[in-house]
């Protein structure tokens, strides 16, 4: 646990607390490194080298090349430009989109925002653990298909998708695309080895800041610009760079890399322990999403009789912090549109509750976790009317 944490934090794939080794990295550009990096005298150049360097940081996470790297606010930015920047680009080829029903709401928008301009979309299914079907995308592909997406790994149940076994079907004429924004610190990414053409990653779900992220774009992919102006990001995303949080972002994959081994196996300890005992020792549950395997940290549980909401907010009384799905869509109060695709009723996608380990979380944390969660679940259920 964090020094200044009060809480037993586990929703860390809807964001995590900022590593104290990337706060220190960043501070000295919140001060006196406040130089445009755009400019040619000191202070500029003083802000240059450290972009510099922390696209090299993110290359090395991705195995790629530091050119394929260019900075963006967020990974929301990241899949927009992806999607609507291959669609500028590929207008010409054909207006065919593939994606799957599960996709987060950054890049599932983007796609109904293109078929709102005539653009056309097979959305793949998914079977009760989240995972695609590689024949029913092989047989989706059409000569007019200019894009896939993908996503590496579910951010509420934990699927981690064949992108590589796709990526063999997907033609070389067809841009693909995967969102990796869970994946940095817990898994290896090679995108080399995926033979995928963009990727999207964020900071603050890799213990760096918000409001920055990065889009590896393939050395051969041709697509538009997002935002157009000043020529910066090798001249795909104009806007005066953020410094300091581009700072931030590669100091996070540096460590990411460093410690991406011993976070796995700490998280999926951890996310092992509370499946195996709360499923055993709690009846009428239901994991959610695949046991194994599955993105290390995470949990999706469904509690029969409980509501989601109640369930969160008890936890919240007793100093846990969890949630019942992404946070994007946490305040419409819906059930999840990834739990209905999985097939779960509407009873019990309304009563999952959402776990995500960081590498800041103790063994003490996980204990206390399990026996306040038994005890909210019982105390739910005895004045449930479900």
């Amino acid at each position: 646990m964090l020094e200044f944490e009060d809480v037993i934090y586990v929703d860390n794939n809807a964001t995590t607390p900022v590593d104290p080794r990337v706060k220190e990295e960043i501070l000295p550009y919140l001060g006196e490194k406040y130089g445009n990096p755009n400019s040619m005298h000191q202070k500029g150049r003083e802000a240059r080298a450290p972009i510099d360097e922390a696209r090299e940081r993110v290359a090395s996470l991705l195995n790629s090349r530091s050119e394929e790297i260019i900075f963006t606010s967020s990974a929301t930015e990241s899949n927009n430009h992806a999607i609507k920047g291959t669609a500028c680009s590929k207008k010409q080829q054909g207006k065919h989109i593939i994606t799957t029903k599960i996709e987060h709401k950054s890049v599932k928008e983007p796609i109904n925002y293109l078929k709102k301009q005539g653009y056309k979309t097979t959305y793949l299914d998914v079977d009760k653990d989240g995972y695609i079907d590689l024949e029913e995308l092989k047989d989706s592909v059409r000569d007019d298909t200019i894009f896939v997406s993908i996503m590496l790994a579910n951010n509420e149940i934990g699927t981690i998708e064949p992108v590589k076994e796709a990526a063999q079907i997907i033609p070389d004429q067809t841009i693909f695309h995967t969102d990796a924004a869970q994946v940095p610190g817990k898994l290896e990414i090679d995108v080399d080895k995926l033979g995928i053409d963009l990727l999207t990653i964020n900071g603050h779900k890799m213990y760096g800041p918000k409001g920055v992220g990065a889009l590896y774009i393939n050395e051969k992919t041709e697509i538009d610009p997002l935002l157009h102006g000043g020529g910066q990001e090798l001249g795909r995303r104009s806007g005066t760079e953020n410094v300091p949080y581009i700072v931030g972002l590669g100091k996070a994959a540096e460590v990411a890399e460093e410690e991406q081994k011993k976070d796995k196996e700490k998280l999926t300890k951890f996310q092992q322990q509370v499946i195996e005992e709360i499923t055993q020792e709690v009846e009428k549950t239901k994991l959610n999403g695949p046991k194994e395997p599955r993105l290390p940290g995470n949990v999706n549980i469904s509690f029969k009789g409980v509501e989601g909401e109640a369930l969160v907010l008890r936890l919240d009384g007793r100093g846990i912090s969890a949630s019942t799905g992404s946070a994007c869509a946490s305040e419409q109060l819906e059930a999840s549109y990834v739990l209905k695709e999985i097939g779960l009723k509407p009873e019990h996608a309304h009563s999952s509750l959402r776990i995500g380990f960081s590498r800041f979380n103790t063994q003490e944390d996980v204990d206390n976790l399990i026996k306040e969660l038994k005890e909210v679940v019982k105390q739910l259920r005895s004045i449930s009317a479900l």
